[in-house]
């Protein structure tokens, strides 16, 4: 939804812009803030775009892993090398968002690519540790349940849906942050942290529960917010 936003405030910016006469460069509204950009590839832009490819090497090194330990024969460096890219990128969201601050390199591009980059590493942990196994010991340790990638995607594809259904009829969507939707992806990387790092201190499943459970409920907040934002513009009424 916040994808959405921006790109709508984007979108109304330049309109404005243009209507004033200003220059068509690199005027544009990121959350809110006025900024000049380079049209030219930002460094931020060009660490977002690495992450996103980054994304198919964990992949691949979490499926071999998973491999490894069907054939009971554990290659522990590719669980690490799994690990270390999985930090890098989830580290590298932080350093782009800080360089394009300090820097003033905030930009059209960087709007589309981070929330792609961000998702794209959460939901691919999720949906291969769902299908490869990591633990050696049990594996109720070191696999998602089937239901657990079902209800995130589920989730998200709901947002996105209802998002532009609420910018076709209401020409912008007004994003409200859910302190569930942040607990969501705090607890749902828990999760993969609990399955990468292979803890047992504490069932598996009871963190994958209290991710889903917040999962859920966010996703029911959003919904409701949006029926409230239709029903604020005359649209709840199917008449």
């Amino acid at each position: 939804m916040s994808f959405t936003k921006n790109w709508q405030s984007i979108r109304k910016a330049k309109e404005r812009d243009r209507a004033a006469g200003a220059d068509d460069a690199a005027r544009f509204v990121f959350n809110g803030q006025r900024a000049y950009c380079n049209p030219a590839m930002t460094t931020a832009n060009k660490i977002t775009i690495i992450r996103i490819l980054m994304i198919p090497a964990f992949v691949l090194m979490a499926i071999y892993y998973g491999e490894s330990i069907k054939r009971g024969e554990p290659l522990e460096w590719q669980r690490f090398t799994a690990i270390a890219i999985f930090l890098v990128a989830a580290v590298s969201d932080g350093l782009d968002g800080y360089i394009a601050r300090r820097y003033n390199q905030k930009s059209a591009l960087g709007v589309i690519l981070d929330p792609i980059a961000d998702k794209g590493l959460l939901l691919s942990a999720i949906i291969t540790l769902s299908i490869s196994n990591w633990s050696d010991v049990d594996a109720q340790y070191g696999q998602f349940p089937t239901w657990f990638p079902v209800l995130v995607i589920s989730r998200d594809a709901v947002i996105v849906i209802g998002s532009v259904v609420l910018h076709l009829l209401n020409g912008k969507v007004e994003v409200r942050p859910s302190w569930t939707g942040k607990v969501a992806t705090f607890l749902q990387m828990a999760a993969i942290a609990w399955v990468m790092l292979q803890l047992m201190f504490l069932p598996l499943i009871y963190v994958v529960a209290a991710a889903g459970f917040f999962t859920f409920i966010s996703g029911i907040i959003y919904v409701m917010d949006g029926f409230r934002q239709l029903g604020a513009h005359g649209h709840s009424n199917p008449s």
